[in-house]
């Protein structure tokens, strides 16, 4: 399983990462079983999907998933307070959810540059009053623009320490999330368990931490949201692996399994 952003294509540019391509092509033309695992919510499955195949990633449909092709399972359509991009909030709405913070069914939170406290309030109203508290994912930092802010996963804890109420992942590293990407894997290679899986991204905690948990083998790299070795170590996990990008971590395991 591999992460897209800060794995595959950089934080700034949105552009390939070095070695990424080539990666992913080794991969397809070697025959191993894999899946682009990202928390894209910003545009609708297929668009995304074009987008990174525009970039020259080669994959298929059944080779990627994100939260969106998940979400009406954890949260069907129904009247939600939504924060996120305006193309995340046009998703919903094209989707059946209506846009409600009177008093909404669920607060569902995902990525956006910028929340203001009275926004906060609102969420807490909500949840107070029985929403269901929802992340899109539960990502640990959101990288723009070279610099790092609270990801998704960080708000959901602090709405959840604020209202002493439990909260709900749709995507990565949710354990539903990880069981349905497993199961398209499975449909490439049907013996293959969590066991045999090594999960590749940028993100320590929002990613890795979750993965190592259902016993996936874990890689860390180093081009998205954690800078350096040092930085790693100080939030306290240890992936099997670091390098300092994908191209170079498939380079080196390749050279080890040989």
């Amino acid at each position: 399983m591999i992460d897209v952003q800060g794995t595959l294509i950089d934080d700034r540019r949105k552009h390939p990462i070095a070695g990424s391509l080539e990666a992913v092509a080794s991969l397809k033309e070697r025959g191993v079983p894999f899946l682009l695992v990202t928390n894209n919510t910003k545009l609708e499955s297929g668009r995304f999907r074009d987008y990174l195949r525009e970039l020259g990633f080669d994959f298929s449909d059944e080779e990627y998933l994100d939260p969106l092709m998940v979400l009406e399972r954890r949260v069907p359509p129904s009247a939600v307070a939504a924060y996120g991009t305006e193309s995340f909030l046009q998703i919903l709405r094209e989707r059946g959810y209506r846009l409600e913070y009177e008093s909404p069914e669920a607060v569902l939170v995902s990525v956006r540059e910028r929340f203001d406290s009275d926004e906060f309030a609102t969420m807490i109203e909500a949840i107070l009053a029985g929403a269901k508290l929802v992340g899109m994912h539960e990502t640990s930092l959101y990288a723009k623009n070279g610099r790092r802010y609270p990801g998704v996963g960080a708000l959901l804890k602090m709405l959840s320490f604020a209202t002493g109420c439990d909260y709900g992942v749709v995507g990565k590293p949710s354990r539903p999330f990880y069981e349905e990407a497993l199961r398209m894997l499975r449909m490439q290679e049907r013996s293959i368990g969590f066991e045999d899986v090594v999960m590749i991204s940028d993100d320590l905690i929002g990613d890795l931490k979750g993965a190592a948990a259902l016993g996936m083998r874990t890689a860390l790299v180093l081009s998205g949201k954690i800078a350096s070795i040092e930085e790693a170590g100080r939030l306290g996990e240890k992936p099997e692996w670091i390098a300092s990008t994908v191209g170079e971590w498939f380079e080196s395991y390749e050279r080890g399994a040989a």
